[in-house]
């Protein structure tokens, strides 16, 4: 300790000891100051009127929030709505534009309005940008939660499926031997992608795809796309070079139980990241006393909160949880932005929302649910889906799913004008 206590005035920049003390200060100043007002505090204020908005808010948002989240999960066992249908994948597309213009224009931009707010101390707020800073670090923490949590589950897979085998293979009931079909060689974990369909077309995250791409390399062009065109019968082709068999089955729905751990993965990241941003969209509007701010919020908030609920939904379902746990699920998301309005309404008499304490944890708040909607919606919304076999293989499909991706996002974005 004592070497590092001599060496440490020599390696810092000259200054740099006394610009962290006078950030150190400057940060608790701003945290504790509570004397900052705003004039928007008392314009078109009617508190009458902004307690009727708010209940209207309640009610609009809980329903929209409802009816998004269960569209995918009661729909999932109808041809109309499955989740391997064209029109399931394009509202899926649709909806992770909004989640992209959520996370770039409304949260972000939020966030950044927050921090650089003239009621905190120009330092160390203005000297930094710290919304881009906060947004970058909950992307990468998002990363890293995903990337965990694939492995962890992947494992937990793996364990489980020789015991089932097992117990398949043992059994004497003859509905359980008839599921199992003529014994053939137990299927190896391959080192597919996680969400890779089984013509080769991959999600982009996931563990050990450079194999995956040597260990299945298929004809390309035409020929390798004729099995997602149309669904054919399983059956069995060999690989000479690999000396042994597969059993392939060339269908959008065959490759749920591999991308199974990516989607339990990805529809509790995604809801993390929705519920971090609703509990602070619930707050702002609760503690807002302005029908002028509240009512452009009302149908802005019930939009998004319809099409996030049906991304989340769409991903719970394509998880296949068990009935009560995909309930919970949706049920927690459908209450966090109803219930952070309540929160917020009941806190509004002495609530300060322009106070730098709470400047200061919404920029911060805000940014990083920007950096975790941003992360999701790229990576496991539109990539997984836009790089896939399927997608690559049917050009309609592109050109629907790309134009629902932009209206989504433009739409999204054009809120921004009134909330």
């Amino acid at each position: 300790m004592l070497v590092i206590e001599d060496l440490w005035p020599l390696l810092c920049p000259p200054g740099f000891l006394e610009k962290s003390r006078l950030f150190k200060e400057s940060l608790l100043q701003s945290m504790s100051n509570t004397s900052c007002e705003s004039a928007e505090l008392e314009a078109c204020r009617d508190e009458s009127a902004a307690l009727v908005l708010k209940l209207i808010a309640v009610a609009s948002i809980l329903v929209s929030g409802v009816v998004g989240v269960a569209i995918p999960l009661v729909g999932r066992n109808s041809s109309f709505l499955r989740t391997d249908g064209s029109l399931f994948v394009a509202a899926k597309a649709f909806a992770a534009g909004v989640i992209l213009a959520t996370g770039f224009v409304h949260m972000l931009s939020g966030g950044s309005d927050a921090l650089n707010n003239p009621c905190l101390p120009e330092f160390p707020w203005t000297k930094f940008p710290f919304s881009g800073f906060f947004a970058m670090m909950a992307s990468l923490a998002t990363l890293l939660v995903d990337f965990v949590g694939t492995q962890y589950y992947e494992r937990k897979q793996r364990k489980a499926r020789p015991a089932e085998d097992q117990v398949r293979v043992g059994s004497d009931d003859p509905e359980i031997m008839a599921s199992v079909g003529p014994v053939q060689p137990a299927k190896e974990w391959n080192g597919k992608v996680f969400g890779e369909e089984e013509g080769g077309g991959m999600h982009i995250v996931g563990m050990h795809a450079h194999a995956a791409h040597h260990r299945h390399s298929h004809a390309h062009g035409q020929a390798a796309c004729d099995g997602h065109v149309k669904r054919e019968p399983e059956q069995g082709h060999g690989h000479d070079s690999h000396g042994h068999g597969h059993r392939h089955s060339h269908g959008f729905g065959d490759d749920e139980e591999d991308g199974g751990v990516r989607h339990v993965v990805v529809s509790q990241i995604l809801e993390l990241g929705i519920v971090s941003h609703s509990v602070i969209i619930g707050l702002s509007l609760g503690v807002s006393e302005s029908p002028c701010t509240i009512r452009p919020l009302v149908a802005a908030l019930s939009f998004h909160q319809f099409f996030e609920g049906f991304a989340l939904g769409g991903c719970i379902s394509q998880a296949q949880f068990k009935t009560l746990s995909a309930t919970l699920m949706a049920c927690f998301f459908a209450i966090t932005t109803p219930l952070g309005i309540g929160v917020g309404t009941a806190i509004s008499s002495f609530y300060n929302p322009y106070s730098p304490g709470a400047l200061v944890a919404e920029g911060i708040l805000d940014s990083m649910s920007a950096g975790i909607l941003v992360y999701m919606a790229l990576v496991d919304l539109i990539a997984a889906d836009f790089l896939s076999k399927r997608m690559s293989c049917d050009f309609r499909l592109q050109v629907v799913c790309y134009c629902c991706l932009f209206v989504g996002a433009g739409l999204m974005s054009l809120l921004a004008i009134w909330a």
